[in-house]
């Protein structure tokens, strides 16, 4: 099962809609028949691929998969129906499948004989599998808040300056994680101090994400702007009253800009509005790349499932923190983090750490959007 865990993220980035999900085929003597993992949305699922590798041997054998098998056709067929056709003995998955239109699986393949068996590193399952269950079953994208940080939580020196405070090898980790996520934002005061590119570079085959500028008076990304570059899709998310006149013709080739009008909020836009829109165009997993303004926000909407800090060996003692006012008040208020990992990245120390309270930290507002179904 852990080897089905590290197939399933290899496509991370890449499956959305879809979740990332791993199968490994033993045969009936116990020994590697095939394996395999999904790929792509539309394409094969992970226990095809594995039965394919695995042929006839897999007659007998066990299919160990990160997710329950789906027990429905989409733009393939199910793959409880390839599994009893193999004629498999025993079905071993990690997580249960919350989707209630491919639900089912594990009943179907008991009513044909085959031994089921459901939890097997489930956390380990979960954990690779976030961003599509946190879509399934919230509503909305799974988000991961990451900054690079002094080791006194300075973003940047007094006089604004900030390249670099990590090293090149925090930076290329960095690149590792917008390959990994479906969309990549940033607001409006990142868009005016750096004009960032947020492609992906330095990672073989990698998906580009969208890029999302939330820049709330349409002022932020003029025509020119590096995120207007043709190298990745980008979404510009204004306020719905905004002046978008000079993005009609400031994509590539003079192209209009993709633009997203959403609702104003206390401070800036909605968060939750955000959020909806993202989901509803696919996107399964946000990468926040944005400030201390722009994280405070999703902190005090609930939104932010995952916090990924680099932190260097450096001391400034000025300048602006990394997360801003997120509307905590007092200590008891306070997002208590459960540390996940610790890693030396170059000279820097990342930080991995998710909300204790879980799925519980979302805002109602997020929690009850609707849900749909994933496009398998």
């Amino acid at each position: 099962m852990r080897r089905a865990v590290t197939l399933a993220a290899r496509a991370l980035g890449a499956t959305s809609p879809n979740p990332v999900v791993g199968c490994v085929i033993l045969d009936a003597e116990g020994q590697l028949a095939g394996e395999g993992f999904h790929q792509r949305a539309g394409g094969p699922h992970a226990e095809i691929h594995a039965l394919r590798a695995a042929g006839g041997r897999a007659a007998g054998g066990t299919a160990y998969v990160t997710l329950e098998p789906c027990d429905h056709t989409g733009r393939t067929g199910p793959c409880t129906r390839a599994l009893i056709e193999a004629k498999i003995a025993r079905v071993v998955y990690a997580v249960g499948d919350p989707d209630l239109r491919a639900t089912g699986g594990a009943e179907t393949l008991r009513a044909a004989g085959i031994r089921v068996e459901q939890g097997l590193l489930a956390e380990e399952a979960e954990a690779g599998n976030a961003a599509w269950l946190t879509s399934v079953r919230l509503g909305r994208p799974h988000v991961l808040w990451k900054y690079a940080a002094t080791l006194d939580g300075r973003i940047a020196a007094a006089d604004a300056t900030s390249r670099w405070i990590t090293s090149a090898e925090s930076r290329a980790d960095v690149h590792r994680l917008r390959a990994e996520a479906d969309a990549v934002v940033v607001g409006s005061g990142t868009a005016r101090a750096d004009d960032p590119h947020l492609a992906v570079r330095g990672v073989e085959g990698a998906v580009q994400p969208l890029r999302v500028v939330i820049d709330t008076e349409a002022t932020a990304v003029r025509p020119g702007a590096r995120v207007l570059d043709g190298a990745a899709p980008t979404l510009i998310a204004v306020a719905d009253d905004a002046d978008t006149t000079h993005l009609k013709a400031a994509g590539p080739g003079a192209e209009p800009v993709d633009v997203l009008r959403l609702p104003r909020a206390e401070r800036g836009l909605s968060v939750p509005a955000l959020l909806a829109a993202l989901h509803a165009r696919g996107v399964r997993s946000v990468l926040l790349e944005g400030g201390p303004t722009l994280a405070g926000a999703f902190v005090a909407a609930g939104a932010v499932d995952k916090v990924v800090g680099y932190l260097a060996p450096v001391l400034l003692g000025a300048g602006p923190t990394a997360l801003g006012d997120a509307g905590i008040t007092t200590l008891t208020q306070a997002l208590r983090l459960r540390m996940t990992e610790t890693a030396r990245v170059g000279p820097d120390l990342r930080i991995t750490a998710t909300p204790e309270n879980g799925a519980a930290a979302v805002s109602t507002a997020v929690a009850s959007t609707p849900r749909t179904p994933k496009e398998r």
